[in-house]
């Protein structure tokens, strides 16, 4: 199945994120977020899977909770059925887009862990707050401790990767 595939490669994706050189910024990526608010969501289509406890989602994913928007492709949504659906996580797949006021992340894949409160973003990640930007492999944004996390593509041989970017300098009057 195409959903086994991709799934088992955001798996490895987020596994051989673990590897490369972690950038670790205080109060950096989308934080502030309320995890606990609703979700809604629009779709092209959507396949209820009531015995799998899941919902796909496919052709231009629209979800929001609160200010957070996510973007994608398609999505995968878990969750449990306690005489009411719980969302216990989102995988998001291909063109990924997370946004939060002026805060906007890209990447391949993403995972939206509602449990633990982490959102991860795989491939191609690149997040631009204002005219800052960043760029690597794999972006962790930690919800509760309100911290984000990069990690550089692993390099040759097993190298630790790199991550790039470039802040925006105050501007001072001479």
């Amino acid at each position: 199945m195409l959903r086994n595939t991709k799934m088992i490669a955001l798996a490895a994706a987020l596994a051989l994120g673990a590897s490369g050189a972690a950038v670790w910024a205080q109060n950096a990526g989308i934080n502030g977020h309320d995890s606990n608010a609703p979700v809604d969501y629009a779709a092209d289509r959507i396949e209820l899977q009531d015995k799998q406890q899941r919902v796909l989602l496919s052709g231009n994913v629209d979800i929001k909770q609160g200010d957070l928007r996510l973007r994608a492709d398609r999505t995968i949504v878990d969750y449990l059925d306690q005489g009411g659906i719980k969302i216990q996580h989102i995988d998001a797949l291909g063109g990924v887009r997370v946004t939060r006021g002026n805060e906007n992340a890209t990447a391949d894949l993403a995972n939206y862990d509602f449990n633990r409160r982490i959102i991860t973003l795989v491939g191609n990640v690149v997040l631009q707050r204002d005219k800052d930007i960043s760029r690597g492999n794999r972006l962790v944004i930690d919800l509760n401790a309100h911290q984000s996390g990069f990690v550089g593509a692993p390099g040759k041989d097993g190298a630790a990767g790199r991550v790039t970017g470039s802040f925006s300098v105050a501007q001072h009057k001479n």
